[in-house]
């Protein structure tokens, strides 16, 4: 069966499941190329297959469009360096509980409904249950701050990437944002040192992460965006972080206490309650290729 022809709700569930499973292989091989050399891989890899998929043309990208598609790429590399960084020291599900509060907090930010606010107080009980306050917490507190950050990245990832989506086609942005991407971390990766150590074998775990992390869920995603409304797309996406949490498990072996488990159902219900009162508007476009 091919990619497109799947079924809009499996097909959005596979998306998750194809980012998330890329993310613990990411991990994986961390000891080898770090964090950093791991993450420029998986960006300049995805560049690669995505340029040859759409095949931009540069010549014909207006100036206007260039000064949105650059901030575009440049939020993208960093948004995706500083949670592969988060990665590093703290387990996948809680990474992308934490990452998940940037678009929560946008979507509650733009919002003028007294509801939401409920919303921010279980994300922000999430959040309390996570963050390292004593000295015997198991959380890294540069870990769940590189989290943070990547949903802060994430956050403006979404603003900007609304904009360029009026302007320019998803191909074109997406392929043209990750060659970008790649010329913010490359000179991360060189100074770290990782890309020293890239043989065939890592290589194909490399393109590996770039096929799940990017072409699969991309492809998956915007297929099943042209039957489901954004509305449905944003609630079976607040399940990210259940999902990564279940392969941290399974992949990773990373057990979560309970009150870990709390703090990661209390952000996707949060996420959940704010899909479902959103109001869409006709003018909303849904970026797919949000996910790291």
């Amino acid at each position: 069966m091919k990619l497109k022809n799947i079924p809009p709700i499996p097909a959005v569930l596979l998306a998750i499941i194809s980012v998330q499973g890329g993310a613990a292989i990411a991990k994986g091989i961390f000891p080898f190329l770090g964090a950093t050399g791991t993450a420029t891989i998986r960006i300049v890899l995805s560049a690669i297959i995505l340029g040859l998929a759409y095949r931009p043309n540069l010549k014909t990208i207006t100036a206007t469009q260039w000064k949105l598609v650059i901030p575009y790429g440049v939020v993208l590399g960093a948004m995706n360096l500083s949670f592969y960084l988060s990665l590093a020291k703290i387990p996948l599900g809680l990474a992308v509980t934490l990452e998940f509060i940037g678009p929560l907090a946008l979507a509650v930010s733009t919002s003028r409904k007294a509801l939401d606010f409920l919303w921010a107080i279980m994300a922000s009980a999430g959040i309390f249950l996570i963050a390292p306050w004593g000295e015997n917490s198991n959380i890294d507190l540069i870990g769940a701050s590189l989290a943070l950050l990547a949903g802060a990245f994430w956050a403006a990832y979404i603003i900007i990437g609304g904009k360029v989506s009026k302007t320019m086609e998803s191909g074109d942005a997406v392929s043209i944002g990750m060659a970008v991407a790649s010329c913010v971390v490359l000179p991360f990766a060189f100074a770290d040192g990782g890309l020293a150590q890239v043989n065939a074998k890592l290589l194909t775990l490399g393109l590996a992460i770039a096929l799940l992390s990017s072409a699969i869920p991309y492809t998956l995603e915007m297929s099943a965006l042209k039957h489901i409304p954004a509305k449905t797309f944003s609630i079976l996406m607040s399940l990210e972080p259940a999902v990564a949490a279940i392969c941290g498990i399974l992949f990773l072996s990373e057990h979560l206490s309970i009150v870990e488990w709390l703090a990661i159902a209390l952000v996707v219900v949060a996420s959940l309650g704010a899909s479902l009162v959103k109001k869409q508007t006709k003018n909303e476009v849904a970026d797919p290729n949000i996910e790291i």
